[in-house]
């Protein structure tokens, strides 16, 4: 009897065809699976995206502008009130205010010092005659009906802190102080010589214009006839006095930076005009502090011009220059002054109100003293602009009157 059945027979025949269909029928599924879905179909995960309104987009951009506006109003509020902040500082506090003594003891201590004859920087002890360095001239003043009174005469220079310069100063230069000989010349010495005020400023710094120091230029009052003869040659070689349309000429030249060195240059150096420049601070400052703005006006001009200020002996006399300045600290509304004989030789004084004025040195070379007048003179930046100007003002009414006929000065 046969094991197989016709039906499993049959089956037994299509046993190969069977597992060759389910091949296929598996590759099929296969390639189902693995072929990526067309790029058309979206994607069943995303959600749709939503259209966002153009109205609340405009509200959101002009919230965001005006966020902005508000920070930079804030920022700019903070600056202005910070710069005046830093100006109120630098201008109405002192820096290094003298300390106060704590006690009477300190209070006599500190006064026998100052009495105590001591030896100072020029050699002169504290006890020998003082030396005034300008005698301030009084002229007497009457109103109708009124008692005659006698004031100082003084032209106003537009600071509080410094209110007044005198406007003729009689003084001498007297180089024996350095030798420690105990000589001085008194107020009523006939070596005095008066100086009258060509014009003054104020000496500012930084973009706020903060005040450091008011400078006067005083020209000896016998020299002021050289002055005008140099002056008025620069315009006229035979000319005795400017008229309306060469005063506009000498001083548009004046001015100018390179025309005004030439002009100030020539008539310093060959004029053998006597002048000073008087120094008050209107702050607390110290020697270094006033040095270094000289030097580094000397400083650029030699590079600007070393045919006439690059040799070895300007640069002796730069240094020479530097060490009458090794001191201390300088207090508002003292003294300093600069004087120029006529050789130019450049003389130092300085008053601290306490030991009288001393001579703190001098320098022999014509052009350093040159330099630092030309510093306050001309150039393209100056010193002190307003010094210039009303320097230059004050020639004016020198050169319109004819020369040696100046006997007064009026600012």
């Amino acid at each position: 009897m046969s094991l197989f059945t016709p039906s499993a027979r049959i089956l037994r025949g299509l046993g190969p065809h069977l597992r060759k269909s389910q091949c296929l029928r598996t590759r099929a599924q296969f390639r189902t699976l693995t072929t990526k879905p067309p790029l058309s179909s979206p994607p069943s995960s995303k959600p749709p995206r939503t259209r966002l309104d153009p109205i609340i987009l405009h509200r959101l951009e002009a919230e965001r502008r005006a966020y902005y506006k508000r920070r930079s109003y804030y920022a700019a509020a903070g600056f202005v009130f910070g710069m005046i902040a830093i100006f109120v500082t630098a201008t109405q506090i002192p820096l290094d205010p003298t300390p106060k003594p704590t006690s009477t003891s300190d209070s006599s201590s500190t006064t026998s010092s100052i009495i105590k004859p001591t030896k100072l920087d020029s050699g002169r002890r504290a006890d020998d005659p003082m030396v005034v360095l300008g005698r301030e001239r009084k002229v007497v003043v009457q109103k109708l009906g009124e008692e005659p009174e006698e004031k100082v005469d003084v032209v106003h220079t537009g600071t509080s802190t410094v209110p007044t310069f005198p406007r003729i100063l009689d003084f001498y230069d007297d180089e024996r102080e350095a030798r420690g000989n105990g000589t001085a010349p008194a107020v009523l010495d006939d070596r005095l010589v008066e100086y009258q005020l060509v014009g003054l400023g104020i000496r500012t710094v930084s973009f706020l214009g903060i005040e450091v120091y008011v400078v006067g230029m005083y020209v000896a009052t016998d020299d002021i006839a050289a002055l005008q003869q140099g002056l008025v040659r620069m315009i006229d070689p035979v000319a005795s006095t400017l008229v309306a349309g060469e005063k506009e000429q000498l001083k548009g030249k004046l001015f100018d930076a390179e025309e005004g060195t030439r002009v100030w240059s020539t008539v310093l150096k060959e004029g053998g005009i006597r002048t000073l420049l008087r120094i008050v601070p209107t702050r607390n400052t110290d020697f270094h502090h006033l040095r270094d703005g000289w030097v580094r006006s000397i400083t650029a001009r030699a590079v600007a011009d070393k045919e006439q200020y690059g040799d070895e002996a300007f640069g002796d006399a730069v240094r020479e220059f530097k060490g009458l300045f090794n001191r201390g600290s300088v207090p508002k509304q003292k003294e300093l002054l600069l004087s120029r004989d006529k050789k130019g030789k450049l003389a130092v004084w300085y008053d601290d109100g306490k030991n009288g004025a001393q001579r703190l040195g001098g320098v022999r070379d014509e052009r350093l003293s040159r330099a630092v007048w030309l510093n306050y003179l001309a150039g393209k930046t100056v010193a002190s602009e307003g010094a210039r100007k009303s320097i230059i003002e004050g020639i004016m009414e020198f050169v319109e009157r004819p020369v040696g006929t100046v006997a007064t000065q009026v600012v």
